[in-house]
């Protein structure tokens, strides 16, 4: 990582809109970009899992990397997805990627077959040995071969190339093994976790940021949330964090994955479009039901109106600023119990 910074704060994964065909909406994606940009992200992640990879052709996944980098015009750092089904093919998307100018790649261990911690050392060695630019060994064992600390350890000691983790399984003690086994050696790798509901605590054992699909509905808040915490606000940190919780699990366990995150960025005034996974008709009404939650929740920051049938009503508390654009500490706690009481209203909790 010589004359590299190392990857910190939030990057946010991005989310892919779509037109009326399913196509990649370019215009709307620019935007989109921009705003993510001017909200104070500090950097994106395109090509991840919230961006649904797995759903587009691998000439669909360079067209979108082509274009948050050409928007992006090195404004963030930008650590890419390029992730394939093979060694061969994630070489050349890492070699697309470094001729972009991206800043690292995002590499998930071999998806599909579940391998031994041999295989998948010798998978990310292949790659290391043949990569231009800089990988971040990215872990999520819900959806692919989990990496072992013993292998992030010598992976670390015997790859320049690997930089960094992403760690998406939210394990705070696993996360602290992971730091003790590599940072002596290794001071300039970084950690950074997609785990939203665990953000706060990360940065405190040591994380440098996160990768976090909140970040792309609410960019204000995991922004102060990553600032506060890395000032020792603590309290004030603690606020958001347990409020991201709520919106983080509504968005994320009430619909398919990424389908609430969607949902979210729409509200934010986003054309994002229907995604590439078709619903059932009882799916559909549950996101439109949670569609009606997450516009409670972002109507009470200011975020965009009430919905026609109105939300609860909860007095305001008097507290201090907590997050940028006025929203009170008093207020983020009536959110909360707004998103629960509706989430129980509609069954979904």
């Amino acid at each position: 990582m010589a004359n590299q910074e190392r990857l910190h704060g939030i990057y946010t994964p991005n989310l892919v809109p779509l037109d009326d065909r399913g196509e990649v909406n370019e215009p709307v994606l620019r935007e989109y970009i921009d705003w993510l940009i001017a909200k104070g992200v500090h950097g994106l992640y395109p090509n991840g899992s919230t961006g649904e990879f797995t759903r587009f052709t691998t000439e669909e996944r360079r067209r979108i990397l082509a274009i948050i980098a050409d928007q992006t015009a090195g404004r963030v750092p930008i650590l890419a997805g390029a992730a394939e089904a093979n060694t061969r093919e994630t070489i050349k998307a890492c070699e697309y990627a470094h001729s972009l100018g991206i800043r690292a790649v995002a590499i998930v261990a071999p998806f599909y077959y579940k391998l031994s911690p041999g295989a998948v050392y010798a998978y990310f060695k292949e790659i290391a040995r043949n990569t231009p630019i800089d990988v971040t060994l990215y872990n999520i064992p819900m959806f692919a071969s989990p990496i072992d600390v013993p292998t992030i350890q010598r992976l670390s000691e015997e790859c320049p190339k690997i930089v960094a983790i992403k760690d998406s399984t939210g394990d705070v003690p696993n996360m602290i093994r992971m730091i003790q086994a590599v940072r002596p050696n290794r001071p300039e790798f970084a950690f950074m976790t997609g785990w939203d509901a665990a953000l706060m605590p990360m940065l405190l054992i040591g994380c440098d940021g996160g990768t976090n699909a909140s970040s792309g509905v609410v960019p204000e808040m995991t922004r102060k949330l990553y600032d506060l915490t890395m000032a020792l606000r603590l309290d004030e940190a603690r606020l958001i964090q347990y409020d991201l919780v709520t919106l983080f699990d509504a968005m994320l366990f009430h619909a398919e994955f990424p389908d609430g995150f969607r949902a979210g960025a729409s509200l934010r005034g986003f054309n994002i479009g229907r995604g590439r996974q078709p619903l059932s008709d009882k799916q559909e009404s549950d996101l439109s039901a949670l569609r009606n939650t997450i516009q409670c929740l972002l109507s009470r920051h200011g975020f965009t109106d009430v919905p026609c049938g109105g939300c609860p009503v909860q007095p305001k508390a008097v507290s201090t600023d907590i997050v940028s654009g006025g929203v009170q500490a008093g207020e983020v706690s009536d959110i909360v119990r707004s998103v629960v009481e509706e989430l129980k209203r509609k069954g979904l909790m």
